[in-house]
């Protein structure tokens, strides 16, 4: 491979990639089997490559060696084996391959036996729109007080708790068109939600994902979403018998928490509040940090326009208000009820700027943000458990949940 960036796959195997000084170097084998298990980088998972030729981009175009300096070496390799492997799936005419995608991103089932105190299972929450759910909640006690080896699905359809809960409806990133709610990334964030929150019950939406399915597919399945646990007695808690229920999510997740949120107002469906962590936004303009920091720290502004595009009506531009909310055609929050807001901005992500425009409108309509910005921190710092920015914004969503809930408490009382 040396000397050229492409190389020819055929029904080959992935058995390394890792990235040096020249570009990506990738090794591969025809005939050995590899477990996701064996491979010492969390998710240099299983990757079975098509047929025909396939572009690594060069290493510079990146400029992955400045992220080195400032995130632990784990996180560096989860993140840049997300950005080669995303190049794999994008096409120049705006399409996405699908199919190989599923082979990239590695998957857990859903699990009915504690783990760490906590359980999880998969439902159907919209048979025509096919949209699924897997929902995260303390395992339940046995008479005796010991866990279940397996808990049965009726059992997990009941109150964690007869004291107030949060219930928290979780929108996973991958810029609207990756990811999905059984990622293994997420599940595993998830399952730390339950626990971090007080038991909450934390359901994750499987989104239907562009370009196959364009705006506003993403919102109509999390306003769906959000009327399904509206409509579920066994997620209503306290003497008032009330859903406490918050927006989260992360990158294009967290655009879909605010938009479900305007729609929850609008509609008279209380949130108990909106938790945004390094949220999706943008517009047609190209900010200071931009243009500064524009294939720096993993992102690449032309790569995430190829997202916008894939999701956008056809023909809108970055001012459509999916994609700038408090833009010239944004929705006016002046007097809603719009729920109080935590948002999470990385000093080190290019699109920082349109973040803290968005705390700027909420703050400017009369809404309550707290802006929570992490300096020397980029994309996805809070994936893994392994740096101060993560335990540090983990405690300030707990204390979010926390006071939350007290105030949706008294509220009711």
């Amino acid at each position: 491979m040396a000397g050229s960036n492409e190389v020819n796959v055929s029904e080959s195997k992935v058995c390394s990639l890792f990235c040096c000084d020249s570009g990506v170097v990738v090794t591969f084998c025809t005939e050995i089997e590899i477990s996701p298990e064996d491979d010492p980088a969390e998710e240099l998972a299983l990757i079975l490559m098509k047929s025909g030729e396939v572009l690594l981009k060069p290493f510079d175009e990146y400029n992955f060696s400045s992220s080195q300096t400032v995130v632990p070496l784990n996180t560096w390799v989860l993140i840049s084996n997300f950005k080669v492997t995303y190049n794999l799936l994008r096409r120049p005419d705006g399409s996405f391959d699908r199919h190989l995608a599923e082979f990239f991103d590695r998957k857990v089932p859903a699990n009915a036996s504690p783990v760490n105190g906590v359980v999880s299972f998969d439902i159907v929450l919209d048979r025509l729109s096919h949209l699924l759910a897997r929902v995260y909640r303390p395992a339940p006690d046995l008479a005796d007080g010991e866990l279940p080896q397996k808990a049965l699905l009726s059992e997990l359809q009941k109150p964690p708790s007869p004291n107030p809960f949060p219930v928290i409806i979780f929108f996973h990133g991958g810029s609207f068109a990756h990811s999905s709610s059984n990622s293994s990334i997420y599940d595993s964030l998830c399952r730390r939600f339950v626990t971090l929150c007080g038991g909450a019950v934390v359901i994750s939406i499987n989104y239907r994902r562009s370009p196959e399915f364009r705006y506003p597919c993403a919102y109509d399945d999390g306003w769906t979403a959000l009327k399904w646990a509206s409509s579920e007695p066994w997620l209503r808690s306290g003497k008032d018998a009330k859903l406490r229920v918050f927006l989260a999510g992360d990158s294009s997740g967290g655009n879909i928490a605010h938009h479900v949120a305007v729609r929850a107002v609008e509609s008279g469906i209380h949130i108990s509040g909106n938790i945004l962590v390094n949220p999706l936004f943008g517009g047609n303009r190209r900010t200071e940090s931009e243009l500064k920091l524009d294939g720096k720290y993993f992102v690449v502004l032309k790569e995430r326009d190829w997202y916008w595009k894939a999701f956008l009506p056809e023909g809108a531009d970055r001012d459509h208000p999916a994609c700038n909310p408090f833009g010239p055609n944004g929705v006016k929050l002046d007097g809603l009820p719009f729920p109080r807001s935590l948002l999470v901005v990385a000093s080190l992500d290019p699109t920082q700027e349109w973040q803290l425009a968005y705390a700027d409108g909420l703050k400017n309509a009369g809404h309550e943000v707290r802006l929570i910005y992490r300096e020397k921190a980029t994309i996805g710092f809070y994936l893994l458990p392994n740096t101060n920015h993560h335990h540090e914004v983990m405690e300030e969503i707990k204390d979010f949940v926390k006071s939350n809930l007290i105030v949706s408490t008294n509220a009711a009382d």
